[in-house]
């Protein structure tokens, strides 16, 4: 059975190895989409690293002095690259998230395609959000705290380095938000349900202050809480989720 680039493979009929083909060719087309929009990222660079810039700005604006270098020859290079990348992989992102969607459908039948398809929209939506959580919300309180310690120095950061730490926290983030949705599938595959959730709250708390340990680059206790909280929270609104899903399961089931 051949492979219709942009249909999918009727799952239920194909054999194996026309599975690994639709495979191969959807993960071509999300490198592709991926590549094409890192290269645009790449001749807006400059105004990238402008916008990552943009959580210091109040720092910086408090009377704070804060200047951003390059520590070797190559680092400038390697931080333009890093932020098409990321950049690119935003660009590309609702492109990527359609791949999986396509090679995923033809095999789901027609209730789960009622709600996969506002499954993958809400995994691309989540990232996003994530990303502009930390950008808007997370980053503004932690830069100011980490770099404020010590008055009336200049404070050098490694370009390299100051986007390294970006990108991570952006990135982190924008999987974090992924957390909900991600406990609603499970539920709907039976893995795991609202009452199992609820009574583990103890332990996930405990679990998440230790990932956000992890996860954190300093140690401090404010920018642990400002990642274990919304983790937390998210883990909440999974439980909300949680709950969604099976009362849907239900009604099919009295349907």
């Amino acid at each position: 059975m051949q492979t219709v680039p942009g249909q999918g493979v009727a799952f239920k009929e194909a054999p194996l190895m026309d599975h690994l083909e639709e495979l191969r060719l959807r993960l071509i087309y999300g490198l592709a989409f991926w590549g094409a929009g890192s290269a645009l990222a790449y001749t807006y660079r400059d105004q990238l690293m402008e916008v990552l810039k943009g959580p210091l700005q109040g720092f910086i604006q408090a009377g704070n002095r804060v200047e951003i270098v390059t520590l070797s020859v190559t680092e400038p290079l390697i931080t333009a690259l890093q932020i098409s990348a990321f950049g690119g992989l935003v660009v590309a992102l609702p492109f990527m998230v359609y791949q999986i969607w396509a090679f995923v459908a033809p095999g789901l039948t027609h209730e789960e395609r009622k709600w996969g398809a506002p499954f993958v929209l809400g995994l691309g939506l989540s990232f996003a959000l994530g990303v502009y959580f930390c950008y808007q919300v997370i980053l503004p309180a932690a830069l100011p705290f980490l770099l404020g310690f010590l008055g009336g120095i200049t404070n050098l950061l490694s370009i390299g380095q100051y986007i390294s730490q970006m990108v991570t926290y952006l990135a982190t983030f924008g999987l974090v938000f992924e957390l909900p949705l991600t406990i609603f599938l499970l539920t709907r595959v039976g893995l795991v349900n609202s009452q199992m959730l609820s009574s583990i709250r103890k332990y996930a708390a405990v679990t998440l202050t230790l990932l956000s340990a992890i996860i954190t680059p300093t140690a401090d206790p404010f920018n642990l809480a400002l990642m274990a909280i919304p983790l937390y929270l998210l883990f909440e609104l999974g439980i909300i989720f949680s709950r969604l899903a099976e009362r849907g399961q239900a009604r099919n089931q009295f349907s």
